[in-house]
């Protein structure tokens, strides 16, 4: 087997500047964070490639982003391996920018739970990202350029009784990143973890994620905010980012240190009401 060719050790770089050869792909783009994203990354110049099951939400936002010539609609259940290979087929343009925001999230007792919906998040917040991640990541190394962002969550901190499968998800990706971030850094590609608390979105009305809604009101934060730091982030080189200001900050990220002893009893309580 020949080894791998050793490429010079560069400084991770901020968010590439566009091209007119490049795109930036983005999962979950039909609404909430994924479309605040998209429509940043176009306001910077970027082709954008719009990837969501909703085609009529991805058709209105290429129509806002300029149309065809500046935003390429694919429709795609992510769960499903068949049409990942799809997405990737239609994909013409360098891949610089990977936005992986995509993503639903089951909130009850796991011997409660439906277990191919189980199965459908695993394939969601997992295995697509790391399809994704292993398709366009290895191209970025070797241009010297590059910039993956990954959603989590701040669930991903600790141990979530009554939505085990989705803390545990996004923990995967968390740890994913990080680790991803260390191996390509020197190669000058940038891989972010981007972990918000509660956003006014779609998301907790759509999941069930009700318990979301006893949590004080200055953690919550619009979808434009997070997509607004994760850019930030991902342009600083920085490996993971809790989005919102100090207070919000303060409120999750102690979360990620606290024994396992002490959290999952609260997390429990929380869970419950």
């Amino acid at each position: 087997m020949a080894a791998r060719r050793q490429l010079p050790k560069l400084a991770a770089m901020a968010i590439p500047e566009p091209s007119s050869t490049s795109t930036a792909l983005v999962t979950g783009a039909s609404s909430g964070i994924g479309r605040e994203i998209a429509r940043l990354l176009a306001r910077r110049g970027h082709h954008v490639t719009l990837v969501a099951r909703n085609e009529q939400r991805l058709r209105e936002l290429q129509v806002e982003l300029g149309g065809e010539q500046r935003a390429t609609v694919l429709v795609c259940d992510l769960a499903d391996a068949g049409e990942r290979d799809e997405v990737a087929q239609a994909v013409t343009r360098t891949v610089d920018v990977l936005v992986n925001n995509a993503g639903f999230g089951i909130y009850k007792p796991f011997v409660e739970s439906d277990r191919q919906m189980e199965l459908a998040q695993v394939r969601v917040l997992v295995e697509a990202v790391v399809d994704l991640t292993a398709r366009w990541l290895p191209g970025m190394v070797e241009r010297r350029r590059g910039c993956v962002i990954n959603v989590s969550s701040v669930s991903a901190f600790q141990p979530l009784p009554g939505n085990a499968g989705y803390a545990a998800a996004k923990a995967h990706v968390l740890l994913f990143s990080e680790a991803l971030h260390a191996e390509v850094k020197e190669h000058g590609v940038t891989v972010t973890a981007v972990c918000p608390g509660p956003v006014h979105t779609e998301f907790q009305e759509r999941n069930g994620a009700h318990f979301a809604d006893r949590l004080p009101r200055f953690v919550w934060l619009d979808p434009e905010r997070v997509a607004r730091d994760a850019l930030d982030a991902a342009d600083a080189g920085r490996r993971p980012v809790v989005p919102g200001g100090p207070q919000v900050r303060a409120a999750f990220a102690p979360n990620r240190y606290v024994p396992t002893t002490i959290a999952l009893p609260i997390a429990s309580r929380l869970m419950r009401g």
